[in-house]
């Protein structure tokens, strides 16, 4: 339920945030930790997620991508996610979640959301998407224009390890 509501709260605000963005820009948008989100002092690794997911929705709205998307009825899926944890974020603490496009290639765009408290980085969150028409898949670039060409050596990896390889 703190998921949903982060994520209602999150649509409103990036709705009314002004400035001009590109899906080729790097957002930031903050979030504060509260008991809904922690084990007994610091937050759950499940909420890592749902800070990517809600910053993920944030990207989507303020890039002015959303509303395109839902009405040619094209949806997004992640695929698959990766969490690297480097610091635990305590109770109340301010998290700042940068998103950016890391590479998108014919089928897939990566997301990266950097965690950030006061600066300093406490986790990251690879986001393997898809966008979906009904069955089918809608190439990253016909919805987000041009994206990163090269694909880093990291999503490289975690393409091989997920294929097993």
């Amino acid at each position: 339920m703190i998921g949903l509501a982060r994520n209602l709260g999150t649509l409103v605000r990036a709705a009314f945030t002004r400035g001009e963005c590109t899906p080729q820009s790097r957002l930031s948008c903050r979030f504060r930790v509260t008991p809904f989100d922690v084990g007994l002092r610091v937050l759950k690794s499940d909420r890592y997620l749902q800070l990517a997911e809600a910053a993920q929705l944030d990207f989507m709205v303020r890039t002015r991508l959303a509303v395109p998307l839902v009405r040619a009825g094209i949806g997004f899926v992640n695929a698959s996610q990766l969490i690297r944890f480097a610091r635990p974020i305590g109770l109340f603490q301010r998290v700042d979640v940068q998103t950016a496009i890391v590479f998108a290639d014919d089928r897939c765009a990566y997301f990266a959301h950097t965690l950030l408290v006061r600066g300093v980085l406490h986790a990251e969150v690879l986001v393997k998407m898809k966008f979906k028409q009904g069955r089918l898949t809608v190439p990253p670039r016909d919805v987000l224009g041009d994206c990163p060409a090269e694909k880093p050596a990291h999503l490289v990896a975690w393409d091989q390890s997920l294929a097993g390889r």
